[in-house]
């Protein structure tokens, strides 16, 4: 009985094979210490079954095998030690409670959210359509000589767009051990953009086509103490901000960081982060493919130029009095390898060539920082008439950030909040910058009989700030929870990379002010809409101004 019992729970994969032996060994060895106890307590009984044994046993014919008697008192015990143990095991491992999970699985939780959202963009009269250095960089060179092709690609400036579009992540975070976890999220999006899981409805094709999924985090987490965490795989942000003037959102940090923080004084906390983080990585096999015809010369690889992002930020919160608390961080990044460099004298003569300082393009960009040209053509290797061009970073990048937010909680739970940012690009030379910059100008000049008489300057710039003013709940969880808000950001071209920026204001990247409005409601618990008025202005360069309207809706589980 007890071994049928053992193999049928093998079979249901509830006990491994060897989990399997070593029970059955244990109950034997317990019926054993049953049976010499049975023995022991009844001296007659065992001398009268010794004596009908042994005259059982001679009155055998040769060859005769005896099985030892199990009492049936000593089969139940057995029974009833097994089933305990088996179930207190059971128990212990979550698998025989009904409702309950296994223990690893306890140690999972899930969470996502849903958004689908309206846009629409509305452009005024008088914009202009201007340069999209990103569609170039990303693509094949561009010939900025050719008569054929006099127009390089461009981002809209003159044309109102509506679209709908919906944003989905599944994430986990699981509890590895004492010290060590572990998340993944998955999440929509149009492309690969850093800045963006939005997918357009029509979209990726159109026709109903199915859209993709995208690797949007996955890290390992070590935390030997509640105060001190350090991340490396693909995380959130670890810089605390009060807005996205610099860094967007939905931003995903890849590298390793470190957070740290704890209480100084009564009342007052700081907080520490820092890290590195790969923002390219150059290609094993980048460089010329082929033979060139020009020089006669074999494929050649060219030298690395990996980028990166290394950072840093410190910290104070605290509670000034009853009902009012405060937060002030500083921080100093440092992008290195981001700007354009110019290269060595070079076929530009079609755009399968390529130069050595190719890789020092941006790999992705919004728009709003000052480019340079990256190719020096040789004019002894092509034609003065042709001149394939890639177009990088005119600065360096070395932003320091300063974030503070003041909570009045006096209405509890209706708080007012006043954030606001400051940045200011400390590596921006505008002389080196202007002397190279291929934007970002002011107007021509022109005389009184419309004449032109002069270029227009330069006019980019390092510095960018925001401010804004929210009233209601800080986070909308339940029925009728409810916030409204309303700020100003001016944002100058090389303030910061534009990459990694907001992406809805004056739809992505720097060179831009303006207002923004919104308002929140909650419909229901973990249900909420909102809608957001977003006004933005380019401040050098072409005249570009949009509106944005957004209206979402969003649910979180």
């Amino acid at each position: 009985m007890t071994v049928n019992l053992v193999n049928a729970l093998v079979k249901q994969g509830v006990l491994t094979e060897e989990q399997a032996q070593a029970l059955i060994k244990q109950a034997e060895d317990e019926a054993y210490v049953a049976r010499q106890a049975a023995k022991d307590a009844n001296t007659k009984a065992d001398e009268a079954a010794k004596t009908a044994t042994a005259a059982a046993a001679a009155a055998s014919p040769p060859g005769t095998k005896r099985v030892t008697y199990v009492p049936e008192v000593v089969k139940k015990q057995l029974r009833e030690d097994l089933r305990r143990e088996v179930m207190q095991q059971a128990r212990a491992e979550g698998w025989a409670s009904p409702g309950k999970y296994p223990e690893w699985a306890s140690r999972i939780r899930f969470y996502g959210d849903l958004r689908t959202r309206y846009e629409g963009q509305f452009f005024p009269d008088g914009g202009y359509n201007g340069y999209d250095f990103n569609a170039v960089n990303i693509g094949s060179a561009y010939d900025i000589f050719s008569v054929g092709n006099p127009w390089i690609s461009t981002y809209n400036g003159t044309e109102d767009r509506e679209r709908f579009r919906l944003r989905a992540r599944l994430g986990l975070d699981a509890d590895l051990n004492e010290d060590f976890s572990a998340g993944m999220r998955i999440a929509t999006g149009d492309s690969n953009s850093p800045v963006s899981t939005n997918q357009t409805l029509g979209g990726s094709g159109g026709n109903f086509s199915k859209y993709s999924l995208w690797l949007d985090r996955a890290y390992l987490r070590y935390q030997p103490v509640q105060e001190i965490a350090v991340s490396a795989g693909r995380f959130d942000n670890p810089f605390w901000t009060a807005g996205d003037m610099v860094w967007n959102k939905d931003l995903g940090f890849d590298g390793a960081a470190l957070k740290a923080k704890g209480e100084i004084a009564p009342g007052l906390a700081a907080f520490l982060s820092a890290g590195v983080f790969p923002i390219f990585n150059t290609s094993l096999n980048a460089g010329l493919d082929y033979e060139s015809n020009a020089t006669g010369t074999d494929s050649v690889k060219v030298k690395s130029n990996d980028k990166w992002l290394q950072g840093g930020q410190i910290g104070l919160s605290t509670i000034l009095a009853d009902h009012w608390s405060f937060t002030l961080a500083g921080a100093f990044y440092n992008f290195s390898g981001v700007q354009g460099k110019l290269s060595s004298p070079c076929d530009t003569s079609n755009a399968k060539m390529t130069c050595d300082t190719d890789l020092y393009r941006p790999s992705f960009a919004q728009k709003g920082n000052t480019y340079m040209a990256l190719r020096d053509p040789d004019p002894s290797l092509i034609s003065p008439a042709s001149q394939y061009q890639y177009f990088g970073l005119a600065s360096e990048f070395r932003p320091v950030v300063v974030s503070a937010r003041l909570d009045l909680s006096h209405f509890d739970p209706v708080h007012v909040l006043f954030d606001g940012e400051f940045v200011k690009n400390t590596a921006f030379d505008r002389a080196a910058v202007a002397g190279v910059a291929v934007n970002n100008f002011g107007p021509d000049v022109y005389n009184s009989s419309g004449t032109k008489i002069a270029d227009g300057g330069y006019e980019g710039g390092d510095t960018g700030w925001f401010g804004r003013v929210t009233v209601g709940h800080p986070e909308i969880k339940q029925l009728w929870d409810w916030s409204v808000h309303a700020g100003y950001k001016y944002v100058e071209s090389d303030a910061t990379v534009d990459a990694f920026t907001d992406s809805d204001f004056g739809l992505g990247g720097t060179n831009l002010k303006g207002y923004f409005i919104g308002a929140s409601l909650g419909l229901a618990d973990n249900i909420s809409a909102s809608m957001r008025w977003l006004s933005a202005n380019s401040i050098a360069d072409y005249p570009y101004a949009v509106d944005v309207l957004q209206i979402d809706l969003n649910a979180k589980f």
